[in-house]
Order: structure tokens, then C-alpha cells, then sequence
């Protein structure tokens, strides 16, 4: 499998490139047998209903093949929106809520949502034979804990084994 980050801004000026993720995962996809992931914030750069279109559309696409980590967002990405960085928690908890409007919309169904997001009669129309996963993107004990309670599973970045055994 590989996995890409759906950044602004690249890790670090020497990498020189952030690309457009969703972009180009479809010709990733198309030209290889590889399973794809993207890491997501949905929230505030992207709303939720947009995270579970673009999703489902590569995952109908690409049966079984394509998943999305979704995360509570890194201010190098998301200040670009200007609309200020929240404190963890309450990303925390708008995730929460952006997991919850996209598994409804994969599902089929239709969404209103009033809280930290808002969605109006949301509807997919183009829904996959075979779901993608969401994933939850972990670095920290506390983070993996908070998305064992919806995630379809968990990716984290190379650690020390101790650590690692910990997330």
C-alpha cells in the first residue's frame, strides 16, 4: 500500500513540492495494482460532504483499493483559511462530527447536520460497491485512543518500538 498527505505546504522547504493530492491519486491508481490512502483534515480546509465525494467516487472507481485517513488538521495546512487555529480539542471533536457526516453520506444517506460543521441535505450520488475505509492517523497515544473509538483502523509514522507499541 502507499500513502500520501493531502498538505498545503510540503514537510519542509527542501522537499520543494506539495502537489494537489486528489489530483493525482486517480492516476495513481489507474496505472497501478497498489492500494492508496490519503491523509485528510476535514473540517476546515475541506468541508466534509466534498471529503466524502472526492472518497467516494476513487473508491467506486477503484473497488477495495482506495482509503483516507482522516485527521484533526496541522496549522502549517490549515491557517491558510484565516479563520484562525483552534485548540485540539475542539479539532478533536469537529472530526468527530466530519467522520460522522461522511459515514452517513457513504452509507447513502441523505445529511443535515448543525454543530461544529454544518451540512444541508447532502446527498452522494455516486456511491462505491465497497466503502473506503477511515482511517485514524496517530502519533500520540491520546490521538490513537480517541480514534479507536471510530476508526476503521490506525497509521502512524516511524517512531522508536516503545513508542510505536504505546500508539
Amino acid at each position: 500500500a502507499a500513502m500520501c498527505s493531502d498538505h498545503w505546504a510540503p514537510w519542509s522547504a527542501h522537499q520543494g513540492h506539495s502537489g494537489f493530492a486528489w489530483t493525482w491519486l486517480g492516476s495513481a491508481l489507474a496505472t497501478t495494482r497498489l492500494p492508496f490512502g490519503v491523509v485528510n483534515a476535514p473540517g476546515q480546509r475541506y468541508h466534509p460532504a466534498i471529503v466524502a465525494q472526492a472518497a467516494a467516487t476513487l473508491a467506486a472507481m477503484y473497488p477495495g483499493r482506495f482509503w483516507v485517513a482522516l485527521g484533526s488538521g496541522e496549522n502549517m495546512n490549515e491557517h491558510i483559511t484565516g479563520t484562525g487555529w483552534l485548540p485540539k480539542p475542539v479539532r478533536d471533536a469537529r472530526l468527530v462530527e466530519c467522520v460522522e457526516v461522511i459515514r452517513a453520506l457513504l452509507d447513502g444517506a441523505e445529511v443535515t447536520h448543525d454543530g461544529l460543521v454544518t451540512v444541508d441535505r447532502a446527498k452522494l450520488w455516486t456511491l462505491p460497491d465497497v466503502k473506503p475505509l477511515l482511517i485514524g492517523p496517530a502519533v500520540s497515544e491520546a490521538t490513537a485512543a480517541n480514534h479507536a473509538r471510530w476508526a476503521d483502523g490506525l497509521v502512524t509514522v516511524n517512531q522508536p518500538p516503545e513508542t510505536l507499541r504505546r500508539v
